[in-house]
């Protein structure tokens, strides 16, 4: 139980440092592009990382991990420019959700095969915690517009990569965390410039930096809370906690930028908590 409860707080700091990195991601997009503030995220803390391993002098672990790392990096990446695309082409509520919910269901049902049901507590624990981000990932209303079916479906295809990199991580951490985070930076890092190369930004080439270093880092400290734990307890318990991470973002906005959340985002906040609560006993 200790354990359980140890791993739900982890899942939760990661919950609040993603939502801290979206936060500081938007704010630096509005300034420059989304992708040279993911790319230059990515790139120092890929410097950061490496720096620590070798200074520590890390012993490197099988290939194996290091593989499931670098695939669930460069997938990842790939996943996040997809679900910029899918928000730019129409209403954003709908998707952000779908993409939300995926996140997490995915990783469920993996740990449902390859773990086995959990208990009844923990089975409903889950249902309010995919409930919460469902509402949380919600927007304001968009005035009757439909969201457009290709929008929909790149933001499946988002939200399936994300998932499959929470597998591919808590596969990768049982390897060693550090050197696992190092690995999908370099494979994260690719994806990106490979992605800038291939879409130039239109907006300026500048502005971009000090947003992408506290993205990039909390980003990362996100990932090393999820990985450490992934290690603890159930998947789909550290899956479907630290997806509730839209919240952080919301609160944010809502403290720095006076952004008022939606009735259904209170909601959804309300029951992450209870899912929190139902999911740490």
């Amino acid at each position: 139980m200790a354990s359980s409860g140890a791993g739900a707080g982890l899942s939760l700091l990661s919950a609040a440092t993603w939502g801290g990195s979206d936060f500081a991601g938007g704010w630096g997009a509005r300034r420059s592009s989304t992708l040279l503030v993911t790319a230059s995220g990515q790139i120092v803390s890929l410097v950061a990382l490496l720096c620590i391993c070798l200074t520590l002098r890390l012993a490197v672990p099988r290939t194996s991990y290091l593989v499931y790392a670098a695939i669930g990096g460069f997938e990842g990446a790939i996943a996040l420019a997809i679900f910029y695309r899918a928000l730019a082409m129409g209403a954003m509520g709908l998707t952000a959700a779908l993409t939300g919910l995926l996140t997490a269901l995915i990783p469920v049902v993996f740990d449902l095969f390859s773990t086995g049901w959990p208990g009844a507590l923990t089975s409903f624990g889950l249902l309010v915690g995919l409930a919460a981000i469902w509402l949380i990932s919600q927007s304001q209303s968009n005035g009757g517009s439909a969201t457009p079916a290709r929008a929909l479906l790149l933001g499946a295809c988002a939200g399936t990569g994300f998932g499959a990199q929470l597998i591919l991580f808590k596969l990768a951490a049982a390897g060693g965390v550090l050197w696992a985070l190092t690995s999908g930076k370099v494979a994260g890092s690719v994806a990106i410039l490979l992605t800038v190369a291939v879409f130039p930004p239109q907006r300026p080439w500048r502005g971009f930096w000090l947003a992408g270093i506290i993205s990039g880092s909390l980003d990362t400290i996100g990932n090393l809370f999820y990985m450490q734990a992934s290690q603890m307890g159930r998947l789909g318990v550290a899956a479907v906690i630290c997806s509730m991470y839209p919240a952080g973002t919301i609160l944010l906005a809502g403290i720095i930028l006076r952004e008022r959340p939606t009735t259904r985002q209170l909601a959804g906040m309300g029951l992450a908590l209870a899912a929190v609560a139902l999911l740490s006993a």
